[in-house]
């Protein structure tokens, strides 16, 4: 498909992404007038996302022939990880205790019962779209999107390979996976501007996640200083160094393991998403993080390591939102309904569990995007809280990587049986 999008550049395109950053930023440190009311309900969070969203929906900009996503990804995503885990307390990680765990359960469940229930719901008003047979059977299709909500890429690529869904008709369930995740992480980075409103109401006690996000201010102010060009380019050294240590650890084990083991190699295992250099690069790059932590690089912090980390993250989220085409909402109803729905079940009892064991907002969040984002998306959200709780997100997407295969070929076999095949 040709490229119709007015800048295909991607000096020029990134170039506007950084004015868009900038943009926001500027305004959301106005404390006063319009500006101070715009982002009482709109967190400047969700218009870092929002407007490359609105970019390329208007034709601005386009992700088809970009390479900033990946580069973000690749590249500033595990610097970024490393520069925000130098300064953690393993420990008080450990005492936020097990909502985090029983959140990011609730919402594999979510994902496992929502698909069936939506097929369930759909087949009511319209039973053609959720029909098909052989290959082009539609649950064969929505197997796919449960491979990507519960762990990613990796984990829907061995779906696609179990269920054999039709290659042709793929790109439809690949567009449905994109319009649904990105509408449902606006949502909830709408809600992270009314936490304390939603902490309220679900009754929760936050106080250990505030107790760990003043430990780790009360240590920042204790050794703040001015950073001089030495810190920044130590810093840098260190985020980006890690990060090729990263890409070079799982450049190797993933080549290990498929080279000596057969069941790697074998795309309807669910080994396969281990054979992910993706996986194995934020894991290895956390790693090196949480090593660092015990070391005098965790002083690096006093000079700004995680407002450096969080540079790196807010561009990577510019280059989540361009790849949000805002008009896709409209090109496919009925697959974008089942998505709508199967959304809606898993927040809904996400909502309803938080509610139950007054699990704070950021359990849900995370626990949710841990899910249905992954690694990519999980310690953006996190970091938005704080970025001490980037950790947490970490580790939680990983945990999805984990169980992402079975629960979704659980999903799959109920949403077969839903559908009457």
């Amino acid at each position: 498909m040709e490229n119709t999008a007015y800048f295909n550049n991607d000096a020029i395109v990134f170039g506007l992404l950084m004015i868009l950053l900038a943009f926001v930023f500027y305004t959301s440190s106005i404390k006063k007038g319009f500006w101070k009311k715009f982002y009482k309900f709109v967190p400047a969070l969700l218009m870092c996302y929002l407007l490359p969203a609105i970019l390329n929906s208007t034709g601005v900009i386009s992700t088809e022939n970009s390479q900033l996503y990946f580069v973000a990804s690749r590249y500033l995503l595990p610097a970024s990880l490393v520069l925000m885990t130098l300064s953690i307390d393993l420990k008080a990680i450990f005492n936020l205790g097990p909502k985090a765990l029983i959140m990011f359960f609730t919402g594999t469940v979510g994902i496992v019962i929502g698909g069936p229930l939506a097929i369930l719901i759909i087949s009511v008003f319209s039973p053609e779209t959720v029909g098909g047979a052989g290959p082009d059977a539609t649950w064969r299709g929505l197997a796919t999107l449960a491979g990507s909500w519960i762990g990613g890429g990796a984990n829907q690529a061995a779906m696609l390979e179990i269920f054999k869904y039709n290659p042709e008709k793929y790109g439809g369930m690949v567009f449905v996976d994109i319009v649904v995740a990105n509408l449902w992480m606006a949502i909830i980075l709408l809600g992270i501007g009314r936490t304390k409103a939603i902490d309220k109401w679900l009754k929760a006690d936050s106080s250990a996640i505030t107790s760990l996000k003043n430990k780790v201010s009360d240590y920042t102010e204790s050794i703040s200083k001015k950073p001089t060009l030495n810190d920044y380019m130590i810093m840098l050294g260190i985020g980006l160094g890690a990060t090729g240590i990263a890409h070079w650890g799982a450049d190797g084990i993933s080549a290990f393991l498929t080279s000596n083991f057969e069941v790697f190699n074998d795309k309807s295992s669910a080994l396969a998403s281990f054979t992910s250099t993706f996986f194995w690069m934020i894991t290895i790059a956390t790693f090196i993080g949480i090593l660092l932590s015990f070391t005098k690089a965790r002083k690096y912090e006093g000079a700004g390591a995680s407002k450096l980390g969080s540079v790196f993250i807010y561009i990577l989220v510019a280059t989540i939102g361009m790849k949000m085409d805002l008009t896709m909402i409209f090109d496919n109803p009925g697959l974008i309904a089942i998505g709508l729905v199967w959304m809606s079940i898993h927040a809904g009892l996400l909502i309803l569990v938080a509610k139950l064991i007054k699990a704070p907002y950021f359990f849900l969040a995370v626990g949710s995007q841990a899910n249905v984002g992954g690694a990519a998306s999980a310690p953006v959200v996190a970091s938005a809280f704080h970025p001490s709780l980037t950790t947490v997100g970490v580790l939680l997407a990983v945990l999805g990587y984990v169980v992402g295969t079975w629960s979704a070929y659980a999903c799959a076999i109920l949403m077969q049986i839903a559908s009457g095949s």
